[in-house]
């Protein structure tokens, strides 16, 4: 596991909990009317997630090792954990005084941490794909 990702993701948990009941959200509640905030909020804490199960060097990768860049698992781990973090915030926020728990917040969490995923997901085959034709174009 990578320490500082791994921080970075009790912290921005932390803060998601803190922040819930603060001015700062009703001060951004007028520029945000349909809870878009929520898909990028969730995003960036998936990120972290997962890059917190990424291995912190790569070159000491074992295939049989279940904290493996490589492996789906992690991705799956992450978008659970992110989702027990979504469905807690929104019961947190329905006891919360000013705010109130809503399921379309958590299916608009839900978009967030599948996007995060895929997208994440298509920046490693990708980069894996440039690496693999830069390795072929050496050779040649």
């Amino acid at each position: 596991m990578n320490p500082l990702f791994s921080i970075l993701s009790a912290a921005y948990i932390a803060a998601i909990y803190l922040f819930a009941d603060s001015p700062m959200v009703s001060d951004v509640s007028p520029f945000n009317p349909f809870s878009l905030l929520h898909i990028p909020l969730y995003g960036v804490l998936t990120l972290f997630l997962v890059l917190s199960f990424s291995p912190k060097r790569k070159r000491f990768i074992n295939p049989t090792n279940p904290i493996n860049s490589k492996n789906t698992m992690n991705y799956s781990v992450a978008g659970i954990i992110a989702l027990v973090v979504a469905i807690a915030d929104e019961i947190h926020q329905a006891y919360l005084p000013n705010r109130d728990g809503s399921i379309a917040d958590v299916f608009l969490d839900i978009v967030g941490i599948i996007l995060c995923m895929v997208l994440f997901k298509r920046i490693k085959q990708i980069s894996w794909f440039s690496k693999k034709i830069e390795s072929l174009r050496r050779i040649t």
